[in-house]
């Protein structure tokens, strides 16, 4: 029996990537298109759940496809901080999380025409202190463009970033070793398996 298609319903390149690690290339990508607005008084986990949850609802699945959904969220206490409309809020977002602790939530969805499966990563990231100096050179480089918080740890930002506890790659965009459960759970043979 062959294995299903892989659908990856994200446009982002880190996730398509990320897949990699797991030997993956999408068969299609198909990033559904869902408003991101948090709701009023929404907390960060139960908005990233919702936004992986509507992304993965928002697409069609033949009965030969897992599409797999997913969405990364930066917490600074129960503030979201999504993608900066522009540099400046960019650099507001930084320098609120410039010392401070914060959470990055991923939560990733797994559907296929039979079920839905879903898991939430938390990680605890520390960013040191910027300064103006650090915060100006790194707005100058554009990476803060299209990601949550204002920045990437595999990016230039990396270097703000001394320590973490969770997973490094729900960080990214996907968490990998979760993934690879979920994508099990819906019968996607991983490892040795026919192609």
């Amino acid at each position: 029996m062959s294995r299903p298609k892989l659908i990856l319903g994200s446009g982002s390149p880190r996730r398509a990537e990320l897949l990699g690690q797991l030997g993956l290339v999408a068969d299609d990508i198909r990033p559904p298109d869902v408003d991101e607005t948090p709701e009023k008084g929404e907390l960060p986990l139960t908005y990233c759940r919702r936004i992986a949850a509507s992304k993965a609802a928002a697409m069609s699945v033949a009965t030969d496809e897992v599409v797999l959904c997913a969405d990364t969220t930066v917490a600074l206490g129960r503030r979201i901080m999504g993608k900066p409309e522009d540099a400046a809020q960019a650099a507001e977002f930084l320098l609120a999380l410039s010392g401070r602790r914060h959470r990055v939530i991923t939560s990733v969805v797994v559907r296929n025409t039979t079920g839905t499966w879903a898991r939430d990563v938390v990680t605890d990231v520390k960013m040191k202190r910027l300064s103006n100096e650090e915060l100006n050179g790194y707005l100058a480089t554009g990476d803060w463009q299209g990601k949550a918080g204002g920045y990437a740890i595999q990016g230039p930002a990396g270097a703000f970033i001394p320590w973490i506890q969770g997973s490094y790659t729900a960080v990214v965009g996907l968490p990998v070793a979760e993934t690879a459960g979920l994508l099990q759970a819906a019968g996607f043979p991983l490892y040795g398996a026919e192609t």
